[in-house]
This record gives C-alpha cells, sequence and structure tokens, in this order.
C-alpha cells in the first residue's frame, strides 16, 4: 500500500514537472511574459505617478499667555512749574532711563469765531441757525470767549481766513477770525518701552499729570 502511494506521489511529479515546462504539447500553461501582461493592462497612459507634498514648516505662533509687547507712552504739553513736579514724581516711581522730558511745543491756534452772545438764550439761537446750515461748531477752550462759538480750528491766520470764506459762501455772516491760543512751550513725557509692569507704576502719576491724556508715541 505505502509502494502505490509512494510511486503515485513520484508520478504526479513528474507530470507536473512535464506540464510546467512545456513538455506536454497542447497542455503547457499560458506564458506569463510581459508581452502577455502588456495586453492586460487598461489605459496605461492615464497612469501618474504622486509624490506625497512635502510637510509644510508650521508657522510661529505666540505663546500662549506671552506678555504684549512694550509700548511707548506720551503725555503733554507741561509747562515749568508742572514739569518740575512731574519730574520728582518720576525719579521717586520709575527706574532710571525708562523715562525722558523733552523740549517741544504747541502751535498757536486760531479759530472762526462768533460770539460773544448776551444770554445762554441768544447761543441757542444761533446754535440752531447753525443747525439749519448743516453746519458744526466745536466747544471752547478758552473760558474768556464764552459766551461763543467755533466753527472751526487753525494752526495758521491764513488757514482760518481761508475756512472763513468757505463758511461765508455757506452763509455765515456775523463770525470772524481771531487767535484762541498763543503758541505753547514746555517738554512732552515720552516713556519709550513701557512694558505693563511700568505701566502700572506709571497709574500711580496721574495725580501729577495735571488732567494730560496719554497716548501712544507719534
Amino acid at each position: 500500500m505505502l509502494r502505490l502511494v509512494a510511486l503515485t506521489l513520484v508520478l504526479l511529479n513528474a507530470v507536473y514537472f512535464a506540464w510546467s515546462h512545456r513538455l506536454l504539447p497542447g497542455f503547457a500553461p499560458e506564458q506569463q511574459t510581459e508581452p502577455q501582461r502588456m495586453g492586460w493592462q487598461l489605459r496605461p497612459d492615464s497612469l501618474h505617478l504622486l509624490t506625497a507634498p512635502e510637510p509644510r514648516p508650521a508657522e510661529a505662533q505666540p505663546a500662549a499667555g506671552a506678555a504684549p509687547p512694550p509700548i511707548c507712552l506720551q503725555a503733554g504739553l507741561f509747562d515749568e512749574a508742572q514739569s518740575a513736579l512731574l519730574r520728582t514724581a518720576l525719579a521717586a516711581t520709575l527706574p532710571p532711563g525708562s523715562w525722558t522730558l523733552d523740549a517741544a511745543a504747541e502751535p498757536a491756534r486760531w479759530i472762526v469765531y462768533m460770539g460773544k452772545f448776551p444770554n445762554d438764550e441768544a447761543l441757542a439761537k444761533k446754535r440752531a441757525e447753525l443747525a439749519s446750515l448743516n453746519l458744526r461748531y466745536e466747544p471752547l477752550v478758552n473760558p474768556t470767549l464764552q459766551l461763543g462759538l467755533s466753527l472751526g480750528q487753525f494752526e495758521t491766520q491764513a488757514a482760518a481766513t481761508a475756512g472763513l470764506a468757505a463758511l461765508s459762501r455757506r452763509g455765515v455772516r456775523s463770525a470772524r477770525v481771531i487767535q484762541e491760543r498763543a503758541e505753547l512751550r514746555g517738554v512732552m513725557l515720552r516713556m519709550s518701552g513701557a512694558e505693563p509692569v511700568l505701566r502700572t507704576r506709571f497709574e500711580a502719576l496721574r495725580p501729577v499729570l495735571a488732567d494730560k491724556a496719554v497716548s501712544p508715541c507719534r
């Protein structure tokens, strides 16, 4: 029995060898060469090799919780007496080199002026007339010009005169050009590179700022 099994296996191996080597005419396996495989391809010209895109470098992001960058702050103009008080307070509050008091000047200011009016009723009537002409007026800073109205501020007398001429063409008849303020000279407080901690300490100086507005440096 074992001999029969062994003989059968040998015979089968011999038949497979002859078939795989194309020794049995009409029973050879299909040839697996390149020409036959090319026939199996569907639209090979439409194939394109795709490459993976290169990774983009991560954009720099500000660190979470990072402190805001330092800024430059300024305030003024301070006259001689105000700057003396301010200088003493700055020296006691802020570190040396974090602030300066620089000489500065504000130009003279000219306005197109209407007034003075005898009473509030006359002032209100003039305001109504200007509103009917669709003209705007500005508050007066100089208290000596009350009760009156400013129809525009200018840095030179020539500019104010040109402004008055334009208003006259719109129906304004009783206005005139006056100098509201002469040129002012003094010092400007400048704090460069103000970090948050210095800004906090700067707030303590409000009483000696003489109500001057604090703004970013120009």
